[in-house]
């Protein structure tokens, strides 16, 4: 009987971002291990709406909108992403969500303060309707969530839009122009390890 040594296999671990399946081989560790913090945002809850209705998306208990998409004008559809935040194991505390002032949709633009993130959105009416964002603040064993990298994603048109986060990312920001064919932008930003 012939034997062969087997070497030992590293384990694999699987780390979902937004709809990126990624592997990292476990055991390798990061060019600076005292900072580096394992980060994984898992798809969460979503929800389509009408959103001409009035009534508020919130994410549900610790999770964050990571994207929206939208069909149609503002009787049309629209969902909303939400995702949950894992930081070294631990699921990311999401503070309760605190509510904008309304602005005019045709003409609206909203950053959240700061290193908060979105987490719901309310829109009554047409684009002349008002528009509220609501957003909250994350801690992770007891220590504030950082973000950095902010970016805004292109313009697209209202009417045929979908934009998610990327790697990383969470949205902190939308800002809109017109109708339905107007153009719509999102703001993110990367959860800081």
């Amino acid at each position: 009987m012939l034997l062969r040594q087997i070497r030992p296999i590293r384990p694999i671990r699987a780390v979902l971002t937004g709809t990126i399946l990624t592997l990292a081989l476990a055991g390798l560790s990061p060019a600076n291990p005292a900072h580096a913090a394992e980060i994984i945002i898992i798809n969460g809850y979503s929800e389509t709406v009408r959103e001409s209705t009035g009534n508020p998306v919130v994410c549900p208990h610790n999770q964050v909108l990571v994207g929206r998409a939208h069909s149609g004008d503002e009787n049309g559809s629209t969902t909303y992403y939400c995702g949950m935040i894992l930081i070294d194991g631990q699921v990311a505390t999401v503070s309760g969500p605190s509510w904008s002032e309304p602005q005019r949709e045709s003409n609206s633009f909203f950053t959240a303060q700061g290193n908060q993130v979105l987490v719901g959105r309310a829109h009554s009416g047409d684009e002349n309707g008002p528009t509220r964002y609501a957003t909250a603040s994350m801690s992770a064993g007891g220590r504030a969530i950082e973000l950095t990298s902010y970016r805004w994603s292109p313009g697209q048109r209202e009417s045929n839009s979908y934009s998610k986060a990327g790697d990383y990312e969470v949205m902190v920001g939308r800002s809109h122009s017109g109708d339905e064919n107007g153009q719509t932008h999102y703001q993110y930003a990367r959860i800081a390890g």
